[in-house]
């Protein structure tokens, strides 16, 4: 079960981080594109700039935590928030989100992300590590849930 006050840390930085609308920073989008499949990387360009730095710097993180991760754990974590694609929801709405929980089609889609996420990058032909991460399952699946939350 998570700590509340780390998940009110976390919630909190990753709201103020959602403000800016700027990309990833050029060198994470080079590494992001050369760790990931064309069809994962079609997923993950369709993700919000805010999301897409967000997945780097997870992705970053979990490598470091992680340095014998497979490129397909790797991947896993830099397309962990794919399914947030399919709620279409800004900052806040996902606030929104949040506090009202699964009610109604994006809010419902934004809380199931995980799993809209994994059935993505398996239509993607993602490997299954890949999709089991995403959906928040495996072996690598705690490090990726620790350094989401840090």
């Amino acid at each position: 079960m998570s700590n509340p006050f780390t998940t009110a840390w976390h919630l909190s930085a990753r709201f103020f981080t959602s403000l800016s609308p700027r990309p990833a920073p050029a060198a994470d989008e080079t590494w992001v594109a050369a760790t990931l499949t064309s069809d994962e990387y079609g997923l993950w360009v369709q993700m919000s700039n805010q999301d897409r730095r967000h997945s780097a710097l997870v992705a970053r993180r979990f490598a470091a935590r992680r340095p014998d991760a497979t490129r397909a754990e790797v991947a896993g974590a830099m397309l962990h928030d794919v399914g947030k694609i399919e709620c279409g929801l800004g900052t806040f709405g996902r606030v929104a989100g949040t506090i009202i929980g699964p009610r109604g089609r994006r809010f419902t889609a934004y809380h199931q992300h995980e799993a809209i996420g994994a059935q993505l990058a398996a239509e993607a032909g993602s490997d299954p590590s890949t999709v089991a991460l995403i959906a928040g399952e495996g072996p690598a699946f705690a490090d990726l849930d620790a350094v989401d939350h840090a």
